[in-house]
C-alpha cells in the first residue's frame, strides 16, 4: 500500500509539473526573436530597429503588457549574413520558443529564413526589408508593415521622369537578393514607361568596394543613378561619383538605405540626395503616433537616435502590440494572425494601417525625402 501511496503520489507531482510548464507557456512572458545586424557596415539599421522594438514593448509592459504578460525581445546578432541568420532562427524557434520572430533587417536574412518560419508556422512580423517574395507568393505566417520596393521604385522614376524629365537613368545595386529585388523593381517602372536603364553596376554585400560599379556606371554618362545598397556602400559611391564625375547626376536610394545614417556618412555630399521613404517622418510631429514614439524613446532609449529605421521599429511594435491585445481568448500563433486578417484597419494614433484575409501589408503610402542639410520632405507631385 505504501508503494502504491507513493506512486500515486509520484504521478500527481508529475501531472502539476507539467501543469506548471504548461502555464508559464500559456501565461508567462510572451517572447518574440530578432535576428538582425548588430555588428558590420548594417549594424545601424539593426541597432535603430530594435531600439525602436524596445521602446515600444517597454512603454506596453509598462501599463500592464499583453493581458497581464510580459513582452521580452530577444535579438541575435547575424551581421547581415544568411547563414547566421538561419543559425539564429533555429535557436530562436526550437530552443527558445518564441511566439513569433519580428523586426528581422535585410532582405538576403528573410530569404533564408523565411521558409524556416513558415513550415514551423510562426509568424514572421514586420521585417525591414520591401522585397516581392515576401508578398508574393501569399503567405499566410509572413505580415509586413511597409511598403514594397516596388511600390518604391516605382515612386522614384515617376519622380525622375515625369517631375525632373530625366531619361537616362542608371542602377548601383549590391550583388544579391536585396539589390536584385531593387533592379528588378526599377526595371518594371521604366518599362512601363517603354524605358530601360542605360548602365548599372554592383558590389559586393558588407562591403565598400565600389570602383568596379562606378566604371561599369559611368561609361553611360546618366543623368541619375538609384541606389540599391546599405549606407556605407552608397556614401561610398555618391561621394566617389561627386569628387570624379562633373556634372548634375541625380542620387535616389530607396529607405533601406536608414537615411539618417547615410545623411551623417555623406555630410556635405549629400547635398540633393533623395531618399524614398515608406513611414511618415519621425519629426512629423502632426501625427499622434510620432508624439508618442519621440516620448517613448527619451524615456526608454534615451541614446538610441531618432530616425526613420527606430521609427518604423516602433511602428512595428505597437501594431504587434495591438494585435495581441484585440485576441480576447488565449494568445495563440492562429489566433493572432485571425485578428489581424479580420480586425483589418488599425489606428495607431493617427497612422492607419490596413489588412485582410489575403493582405498582409499594412501600409501602400510612398515618401520622398532629401537629406541635406536636413532631412525634409519633398513637394512633389503624387
Amino acid at each position: 500500500m505504501k508503494k502504491k501511496k507513493w506512486l500515486i503520489l509520484f504521478v500527481l507531482f508529475i501531472v502539476a509539473t507539467n501543469v506548471s510548464a504548461a502555464s508559464q507557456k500559456i501565461f508567462g512572458p510572451l517572447l518574440l526573436g530578432q535576428s538582425c545586424a548588430l555588428s558590420g557596415p548594417a549594424q545601424n539599421l539593426g541597432l535603430e530597429m530594435r531600439s525602436g522594438l524596445l521602446a515600444a514593448f517597454a512603454e506596453v509592459n509598462d501599463r500592464g503588457g499583453i493581458h497581464g504578460r510580459e513582452i521580452i525581445l530577444l535579438s541575435r546578432d547575424d551581421g547581415y549574413e544568411p547563414d547566421k541568420a538561419v543559425r539564429n532562427t533555429n535557436a530562436f524557434i526550437y530552443e527558445d520558443q518564441v511566439f513569433a520572430l519580428i523586426g528581422a533587417v535585410g532582405t538576403p536574412t528573410s530569404k533564408a529564413v523565411e521558409p524556416i518560419v513558415t513550415e514551423a508556422r510562426i509568424p514572421f512580423f514586420g521585417p525591414f526589408t520591401g522585397a516581392e517574395f515576401l508578398r508574393k507568393p501569399f503567405s499566410k505566417y509572413v505580415i509586413n508593415v511597409r511598403a514594397s520596393y516596388f511600390q518604391e521604385m516605382e515612386r522614384l522614376v515617376s519622380y525622375l521622369v515625369k517631375e525632373k524629365n530625366l531619361s537616362r537613368i542608371a542602377c548601383f545595386y549590391q550583388n544579391d537578393s536585396y539589390g536584385s529585388a531593387g533592379l528588378e523593381g526599377i526595371e518594371i517602372a521604366l518599362a512601363k514607361r517603354s524605358m530601360t536603364l542605360v548602365s548599372r553596376g554592383s558590389y559586393e554585400r558588407n562591403t565598400v568596394a565600389v570602383m568596379g560599379a562606378m566604371r561599369d556606371i559611368y561609361k553611360a554618362e546618366p543623368e541619375a543613378v538609384i541606389l540599391v545598397g546599405a549606407y556605407s556602400a552608397c556614401a561610398e559611391f555618391i561621394k566617389l561619383s561627386k569628387n570624379k564625375h562633373a556634372g548634375d547626376v541625380v542620387f535616389c536610394n530607396i529607405s533601406f538605405v536608414g537615411t539618417e545614417s547615410l545623411r551623417n556618412a555623406l555630410g556635405r555630399y549629400g547635398e540633393g540626395v533623395i531618399v524614398s521613404q515608406v513611414i511618415p517622418s519621425p519629426r512629423d510631429s502632426e501625427i499622434g503616433l510620432t508624439r508618442d514614439y519621440t516620448k517613448a524613446m527619451a524615456k526608454y532609449q534615451h541614446d538610441a537616435p531618432i530616425s526613420f529605421t527606430s521609427y518604423e521599429g516602433f511602428i512595428v511594435g505597437k501594431l504587434f502590440s495591438q494585435i495581441a491585445l484585440s485576441v480576447k481568448n488565449r494568445l495563440t500563433r492562429e489566433r493572432f494572425i485571425a485578428a489581424m486578417e479580420q480586425g483589418g484597419r488599425f489606428d495607431l494614433h493617427g497612422l492607419l494601417l490596413e489588412f485582410g484575409v489575403d493582405d498582409h501589408q499594412g501600409l501602400d503610402t510612398i515618401y520622398l525625402t532629401q537629406i541635406y542639410p536636413q532631412i525634409e520632405k519633398l513637394r512633389t507631385e503624387k
